[in-house]
């Protein structure tokens, strides 16, 4: 029993211990490999903010150890440099390798930067190293302020500008079609039924014999004819070309029948009159 309690302490103890940095220390150099700036700091006071060219070459190195006096180096099982702009809201993550004695180091050419590094502007990248660990708490240091170049705009596809925002598509309409006064249509109404009294007056003057208009053989070619008249008025109102040609094609055929039919008759009570 005192030797699992005697566990449960230790493991406590462990699970409570912090973890620091010791001698947090950057480098700047230039691509001639002279030294532009060197500086070792504290995670609780930050550095004037760090300035890098295009040519520069940028080195941090610090240990990892436990908190305490003495404490020993620590290998945590994640350790991260976080470049955040506040402005944008852009992050990169880049991971740091830490060796079993807690001893880390990384290393920026700014010739061939990394891709964990966001786009950038002329606003400060906040630096944070991120440290996490199964037997530790997890901490978070704010290290400094990086100045880095500009990121130059990506090249343009030509096709690029197909996939932007395109301009609204606006129609424009015609006012609505007005129609006709009333004495106006009845007018052209009437123009219209016009052949319609020249034919019963020819056919009165034709044919005096006013109950061969109404014989079997005329009906059915004037009632045709009349839907002809209907035809061309629904045309008018509601149907298209289409539709018109294609009634107009059924009418016809019978139309021709009926026409022959009463020719015929017409002719016969011609020859039996003469």
């Amino acid at each position: 029993m005192f030797v699992i309690f005697s566990w449960l302490l230790l493991a406590a103890s462990v699970q409570a211990a912090k973890l620091t940095l010791q001698s947090p220390r950057f480098t700047i150099s230039s691509s001639n490999a002279t030294t532009l700036r060197t500086e070792t700091f504290t995670t609780t006071q930050k550095p004037e903010p760090l300035t890098l060219s295009s040519s520069d070459t940028f080195k941090l190195t610090f240990q990892i150890t436990e908190e305490g006096e003495g404490g020993k180096g620590v290998q945590p099982h994640q350790t991260f440099l976080r470049f955040y702009d506040g402005v944008s809201g852009e992050e990169g993550i880049q991971p740091i390798r830490v060796t079993p004695g807690g001893k880390a180091k990384f290393e920026l050419n700014m010739a061939r930067p990394p891709a964990s590094i966001p786009p950038t502007t002329t606003d400060p990248l906040k630096v944070t190293l991120i440290l996490g660990s199964f037997v530790h708490e997890p901490v978070k240091y704010e290290l400094f302020d990086l100045y880095i170049p500009a990121s130059q705009p990506p090249p343009q596809h030509a096709d690029e500008v197909f996939f932007h925002t395109r301009p609204v598509i606006e129609h424009t309409f015609h006012p609505e079609q007005k129609l006709p006064p009333t004495m106006i249509s009845a007018v052209f109404a009437c123009l219209v039924l016009s052949p319609w009294v020249v034919l019963l007056g020819l056919w009165a003057k034709v044919s005096p014999s006013v109950p061969h208009l109404f014989s079997p053989s005329v009906v059915p070619f004037t009632t045709l004819l009349g839907a002809f008249e209907l035809l061309l008025f629904w045309y008018w109102v509601e149907l298209n070309l289409g539709q018109v040609l294609l009634y107009g094609s059924l009418l016809a055929v019978p139309t021709v029948f009926a026409g022959k039919q009463a020719l015929a008759k017409t002719g016969e009570w011609r020859q039996g009159r003469s």
